[in-house]
């Protein structure tokens, strides 16, 4: 029994992991490697990967300050509202993300319910990068929080309740007490969270308007130029989201084993 489920588990991750990636750099590198570095350093892939770390650099400190917050908000203390909270924080991962865009487009596009406003004002939001900020910072802002609360509720308050009782301030409370125990869930959730930003397709789909060099991330582009029947920019593309993938299983490995490790 244990030899067959092995062998199952090892067919599984090499059919649906390794091949796949595989396949992905085998494709990338079809003509080579001057042909590979030409796509890579092509104007639009390098909007691409612009638009996709500049995404990744507002939401994932905004996302990370929000899970902090709300994580010590449900399991430090009680309000009206708590439950609705919680399972607000759970909406986006029961919301298809094209279903997400789309209520994005109704609330922010011409037709929506601020269009009018919006555009008198000559702000834009849809088919512009504050939509796809928006959009993937509502798919992602449940990972970071979803990792501190069960760890948070398991912890207690008591080592907290000392510190204050010793005289300690509420910041310092949290930074010489709380961080320390919930760093490595911490840097897991964000890890996450920065793995989705920077892969998120669907709602992000919805609401760039595929605008060549100015509003296609990096998942985008791998779809316009497959379409176009580039290949060798598609999975030269894709290849960096497969590194990213690769890294963040490698991290995630090594995050989980810390925090096991602290716990022992």
């Amino acid at each position: 029994m244990r030899w067959s489920l092995t062998a199952i588990a090892l067919a599984f991750i090499a059919l649906f992991l390794c091949l796949p990636l595989l396949l992905i750099i085998t494709a990338a590198f079809a003509k080579g490697w001057s042909a590979y570095w030409s796509e890579l350093t092509d104007h639009d892939t390098l909007s691409a990967i612009k638009l996709t770390l500049l995404t990744a650099l507002i939401t994932v400190p905004l996302n990370t300050v929000f899970g902090i917050a709300a994580a010590w908000a449900i399991t430090r203390f009680e309000f009206i509202g708590k439950s609705l909270l919680t399972t607000l924080i759970d909406l986006p991962f029961s919301v298809s993300p094209v279903i997400s865009g789309l209520i994005f487009v109704l609330l922010f596009g011409k037709q929506g319910w601020f269009g009018d406003w919006l555009y008198a004002h000559d702000i834009k939001i849809i088919f512009a990068v504050p939509g796809i900020v928006i959009v993937t910072l509502f798919i992602t802002f449940p990972f970071v929080a979803r990792e501190l609360i069960p760890l948070m509720q398991e912890m207690g308050n008591e080592e907290e309740e000392a510190a204050l009782s010793l005289g300690a301030s509420g910041w310092k409370t949290f930074l010489f007490i709380t961080l320390p125990n919930i760093k490595w869930a911490l840097l897991y959730g964000i890890l996450l969270c920065n793995a989705r930003a920077m892969g998120e397709f669907g709602a992000v789909s919805v609401v760039s308007g595929h605008i060549r060099g100015l509003t296609n991330t990096l998942p985008l582009h791998v779809e316009v130029s497959y379409n176009e029947y580039n290949s060798v920019a598609a999975f030269a593309s894709a290849s960096i989201l497969a590194g990213l993938a690769i890294v963040t299983l490698i991290l995630k490995s090594f995050l989980e084993w810390q925090q096991a490790h602290d716990r022992a």
